[in-house]
């Protein structure tokens, strides 16, 4: 029998061989940082060619909001109480100083009988409602002329507006009752009605201290836009509005 020469090795005692970490499992997780510092920057360069490609008013919109969010929040009227479509922005304290001037006149013994029909509000500046009664309060029923009240009342807040710097815009209102045998292809309507007073309610303003470059926008609505829309024959939707706009609008 032949000898063994040496010790034959112990399976039990050999080394565990060394094993060797995939590729894969080297790289980890850096790449994904990578791609996430990509895309934030080509949000950021898509974002500042937004920016430069605006108008005046998103840019310094922007500014504003970065320079300071919460307060820029609150001056737009955007915080979770805010009002969608509400942009009452610039300046509501000088709107507010005028509905308090007009709640003056309103006490004045002469518009006692006509106080009940002024509206006020201020939604994106001071809206001035002069509602018409049964009898004509501002203008002689189904005419374009103002009666002696409107004319004075008009000519007293012209005097008020004229010496602010404001824009101002005038609309007309009718109601949905129709002129007798109106066509509109051809006959005097609600639309001419419309119009006709707000073009007088212009020329009173022009005549009492407001600017010829005050005025910005007259309007007539016929009976589009109805105050009370339940009621489309009521008076009340005959009306003369003037808004007042926060500057800078």
């Amino acid at each position: 029998m032949q000898a063994r020469s040496g010790l034959e090795p112990n399976p039990a005692c050999s080394p565990e061989p060394v094993r060797r970490r995939s590729p894969e499992r080297r790289r980890g997780g850096a790449w994904k940082v990578a791609y996430a510092d990509f895309v934030t920057a080509l949000m950021a360069l898509f974002i500042v060619l937004w920016i430069v490609n605006g108008s005046q008013k998103v840019r310094l919109s922007v500014a504003g909001y970065f320079r300071d969010p919460r307060g820029y929040t609150r001056k737009l009227g955007a915080g979770p109480a805010a009002n969608a479509g509400e942009d009452v922005r610039v300046e509501p304290r000088k709107a507010e100083d005028l509905k308090k001037m007009i709640e003056q006149a309103r006490q004045m013994p002469d518009y006692k009988k006509l106080r009940d029909n002024v509206k006020l509000s201020v939604t994106g500046g001071l809206r001035i409602d002069f509602l018409e009664n049964e009898q004509g309060s501002f203008f002689i029923t189904g005419s374009p002329s103002p009666t002696s009240e409107g004319e004075h009342l008009l000519a007293v807040l012209a005097g008020e507006i004229g010496k602010l710097p404001n824009q101002v815009v005038v609309e007309g209102h009718s109601d949905a009752l129709p002129y007798r045998n109106a066509v509109p292809a051809r006959a005097y309507s609600n639309w001419e009605l419309s119009a006709d007073r707000a073009n007088a309610a212009r020329r009173l303003l022009h005549a009492n201290n407001v600017r010829p470059e005050q005025v910005v926008e007259v309007r007539g609505f016929a009976n589009r836009r109805l105050l009370f829309p339940e009621a489309p024959a009521s008076p009340r939707n005959r009306r003369i509005s003037l808004i007042v706009k926060f500057t800078g609008e």
